[in-house]
């Protein structure tokens, strides 16, 4: 807790954005930093609440011990805080900026509607302890001799590669892409995160020992036998990328594109990279000038809003089949759980037109070109009403209702052609594996992250990631002091 009577005392506050008019000029973070003096304030406001609800099963994922940072930064001791905060997240300044921030609607204040800021605290907590000099390479005392491969650098991957080398494994990450992150990096927009903060955490691992193998596509250049045989342990941590099919007639139009090639391509173009990639689509894919549709109303679809606005699209328009949430919920019928109800995003607050409870009918075209999608009202079972049909003007539409799992090429088609591995009843290509051992039905190779669990978020890519690596240090060493 920080203060006896601070949240009494002082009122909630949370970082700023620059001006909407501004921000969509550049694609860059527009976050404005709070003070140190205002950080400690909303640190000050965690409240002596008895059960800490932010930091169980219904806040954290990774259980980060938020009422002892809060009080540590209130005291004044950075540096006691980032290592607390770091004994149980390897990464607090990707969660920081972009985790929607769960912890906050089980905080005790929020029955108010005043929780702590607990995703600002943290953000400015890992900013100050780079500033301060607190964030360095932690080598092992001792090398184990033992060796694991690592599939995947995005945050399960990372955390797992992270955690093992500081174990004394000698760790190996084989990335796909040309550089570590995964849809971390080329999924996430910058204006949400830069791309150095990933660097400076690679730059990190490998000053602990962990060795990054990139452009390797596991499954192409390289089997899985191989890294069985290389290594004495394997975990696969690759992405949910595979779109959902949306069954809307008129898909084929020029124009009419799924939303990730769409965001790769343009953190790609931030990067200074080339705009290819295994398994998407090479042509540009730009909103300048042109009348947007985005179908879908989660955080993907909002990606490609802010995304569109700072190419120069003209209008955009998102499309949502769910009604129109509350705006405030019913505390007592869903707290501490994450509550439906009215949010807007940066990305929607920049301008989008929000349409609620719409089905989309087909995208309709002249000479095969997008020229507009047919709308329509749905009722509480999104069935069409008759009689509310409707066209919206679009030139360019995306199509964001989330994935289904990772690329069937690849890693998953070698391990399906010659190891016959076990997959969930969920999807046909999500590994099956529990969350007690991440163990999968292949000897010496473990799933963690979206591939196991499906598409979700990076805290709790990065709790899989810190839980395999548990069991794959006990299983090779026979005992582990990592955490679980």
């Amino acid at each position: 807790m920080g203060k006896v009577t601070g949240f009494l005392e002082i009122d909630r506050q949370v970082a700023k954005y620059q001006p909407a008019s501004d921000r969509v000029r550049h694609f860059k973070e527009f976050t404005i930093p709070m003070s140190d003096s205002e950080v400690v304030k909303q640190a000050a406001r965690c409240m002596d609440c008895g059960i800490p609800f932010c930091h169980g099963p219904t806040g954290c994922p990774i259980h980060n011990q938020i009422p002892d940072w809060n009080d540590l930064v209130y005291n004044d001791n950075w540096e006691e805080a980032i290592r607390n905060l770091h004994s149980t997240n390897n990464f607090p300044e990707f969660t920081g900026r972009i985790c929607p921030a769960p912890c906050e609607e089980a905080c005790t204040l929020n029955l108010e509607d005043i929780p702590v800021a607990i995703k600002t605290v943290e953000q400015a907590l890992a900013d100050k302890a780079y500033e301060m000099g607190y964030v360095v390479p932690q080598p092992p005392e001792r090398k184990t001799g033992k060796s694991v491969g690592v599939i995947g650098s995005g945050p399960a991957g990372m955390a797992a590669a992270q955690q093992l080398g500081r174990a004394g494994h000698d760790v190996h990450v084989y990335e796909r892409e040309s550089r570590a992150g995964g849809l971390m990096r080329y999924g996430i927009p910058d204006f949400k995160m830069e791309k150095h903060f990933i660097d400076r955490r690679v730059e990190q691992m490998e000053g602990e020992g962990v060795t990054f193998h990139y452009n390797v596509h596991v499954g192409v250049d390289k089997t899985v036998d191989e890294l069985r045989d290389a290594h004495d342990a394997v975990i696969y941590c690759g992405g949910s990328e595979k779109p959902r099919d949306a069954g809307i007639p008129g898909v084929e139009f020029v124009g009419v594109h799924d939303a990730m090639p769409y965001l790769v391509q343009q953190n790609k173009r931030v990067a200074g990279e080339a705009v290819e990639s295994v398994g998407w689509p090479s042509e540009p894919i730009l909103a300048s000038g042109r009348h947007v549709v985005v179908v879908g109303g989660g955080d993907t679809a909002s990606d490609c809003i802010g995304t569109a606005f700072r190419q120069g699209a003209v209008k955009v328009t998102q499309l949502d089949i769910r009604p129109q949430p509350p705006v405030r919920e019913d505390k007592m019928a869903v707290w501490p759980y994450w509550a439906t109800k009215m949010r807007t995003s940066s990305s929607q607050a920049e301008g989008a037109v929000r349409e609620f409870q719409v089905g989309t009918l087909e995208f309709v075209g002249e000479s095969g070109v997008l020229a507009g999608v047919k709308c329509c009202q749905v009722d509480e079972k999104r069935q069409p009403v008759a009689g509310t049909e409707f066209i919206i003007k679009a030139d360019l539409a995306f199509i964001a209702i989330g994935f289904r799992g990772p690329f069937e090429n690849g890693v998953l088609k070698d391990l399906g052609d010659r190891l016959d591995i076990d997959v969930d009843g969920r999807s046909s290509t999500n590994v099956r594996a529990n969350e007690d051992d991440y163990r999968t039905s292949v000897e010496g190779l473990w799933a963690a992250g979206d591939v196991r669990r499906g598409q979700s978020l990076v805290v709790w890519a990065i709790r899989e990631g810190r839980q395999a690596a548990h069991d794959v240090d006990k299983q090779l060493m026979g005992s582990t002091d990592l955490p679980r």
